[in-house]
């Protein structure tokens, strides 16, 4: 078993990033808007400017209190838009309740919608176009690749349908020849499915949930779920310990996709300043 040390290829990407942004003229600039004190976003929140400082792209944080409305987040994106020295924007999820995520995401327009959540950039990754590819996808592809992990031709099962996840990397799956099931809620026999994989890919957010009778014996297990259990430790969505000695290959949590995000979203910003200059 190899484990997929997301963590270790991060802190190389930021590296990479690094040397990249020290050459250019202008430096890439994001934007993160913060509405109300949710403990998990901002923890979140920490770490996207923290890497931020070591890779070199200026950042601006923007907060705004829980009881903002729509109308006060959707001026603040909108003015943000408007600023040609700012190349990404990034609204932390999940927002305060009442308030439309969606209609505010609608704002950023495609080039620097850095966290790959537009309609635009969807579509894009879905035709197979170049398009912003959402960071946790993203993440897992560049994990796998830089393992060297073949994609093609391979059965792959996503366990998740999510927007932000799931249909997003089944599409990333699929430009990469791989042959893809979604797996959801609904699924049947969702056993069955998941024992047809050579790569099988967690993300549905319950703790343990992929247990190793659904694993095929020297399966690729990416585990993207992180579930906070009561004695306030971290579980994935694939029951590591049982997993881990069918898989191949598998990814901690944490440790394993989580680093990658917030280095596919560095990436994102810095390709965006490029495309600006």
């Amino acid at each position: 078993m190899i484990l997929l040390d997301g963590k270790r290829v991060a802190a190389e990407i930021r590296g990479e990033l690094r040397e990249k942004v020290a050459l250019m003229k202008k430096k890439p600039a994001l934007a993160v808007v913060l509405v109300g004190n949710d403990p998990a976003s901002e923890v979140y929140v920490k770490g996207k400017i923290k890497a931020c400082e070591e890779v070199g792209i200026i950042s601006y944080s923007y907060r705004l209190p829980e009881n903002s409305t729509q109308k006060e987040v959707e001026k603040l994106v909108a003015s943000l838009v408007k600023k040609k020295a700012i190349h990404g924007i990034l609204v932390q999820l999940p927002l305060p309740k009442g308030l439309d995520a969606d209609k505010i995401l609608k704002l950023i327009p495609p080039e620097k919608d850095v966290d790959g959540f537009s309609s635009a950039n969807f579509g894009k990754i879905a035709l197979g176009e170049d398009g912003v590819s959402a960071c946790t996808p993203l993440g897992v592809m560049e994990l796998m690749k830089r393992y060297g992990i073949e994609v093609k031709g391979k059965r792959a099962v996503v366990v998740g349908r999510s927007k932000i996840v799931g249909r997003p990397l089944a599409m990333l799956l699929l430009n990469r020849d791989a042959t893809v099931t979604i797996c959801h809620s609904k699924t049947e026999n969702l056993k069955e499915e998941c024992l047809r994989a050579d790569i099988l890919i967690a993300a549905i957010g319950k703790e343990r949930f992929i247990t190793a009778d659904m694993v095929k014996e020297g399966a690729v297990v990416v585990d993207v779920g992180i579930n906070r259990s009561e004695n306030g430790k971290l579980y994935g969505d694939v029951d590591f310990e049982n997993v881990k000695e069918k898989a191949a290959y598998i990814t901690p949590v944490p440790g394993g996709v989580g680093p990658m995000t917030i280095a596919m979203l560095m990436k994102n910003t810095v390709d965006a300043a490029e495309k600006n200059e």
